[in-house]
């Protein structure tokens, strides 16, 4: 019976331990240098046209941000953002309705959130993508995705958003 008690408080220990690391395993700024992002938003060409909405928020325990995009005519796509304490680096796993899938990886840099990471084209060719997300003084958050590919010169902009919070 002694043998058992001792057991059953190692197992409890054990179980107390592992529930209090958990909890606290995406503590810290690093794991928060992208919050800015969280939210419901709407998201608008520099034009002022409506692109579509965002919902972003924290799951798991605080460790992962998801992303849930529509655009006008619809659900478009996902990703996946979480901060690894290995590296230092935040990476980005987006996938959309196009079937791109696309791989990123940055960190919070000059107060804007820099990721990049490269796909193919149907060429072969490595394309080259960069997004910055950039917090605003108006609590509005700026999302400029640029590409280069081998067959144009320079950075040319895909997609340039303007999110605001939706009441």
């Amino acid at each position: 019976m002694k043998f058992l008690c001792c057991l059953f408080l190692i197992i409890v220990s054990l179980f107390h331990s592992s529930v209090v690391s958990a909890a606290q395993a995406c503590v810290g700024p690093s794991y928060q240098a992208f919050d800015f992002w969280l939210g419901h938003w709407t998201v608008t060409t520099p034009d002022g046209k409506k692109a579509g909405t965002n919902r972003i928020k924290k799951v798991y325990d605080g460790c992962v941000i998801t992303e849930h995009y529509s655009n006008t005519s619809g659900p478009y796509g996902s990703s996946i953002n979480m901060y690894d304490s290995t590296t230092g680096k935040w990476y980005q796993t987006w996938g959309d309705k196009t079937g791109l899938r696309l791989q990123l990886e940055g960190q919070l840099t000059n107060g804007s959130m820099i990721m990049s990471g490269a796909t193919l084209n149907d060429d072969g060719q490595t394309v080259l993508h960069q997004i910055a997300w950039t917090p605003n003084d108006d609590g509005t958050v700026t999302q400029h995705w640029q590409v280069k590919s081998p067959s144009t010169s320079g950075w040319q902009t895909l997609f340039k958003g303007t999110y605001t919070k939706e009441e």
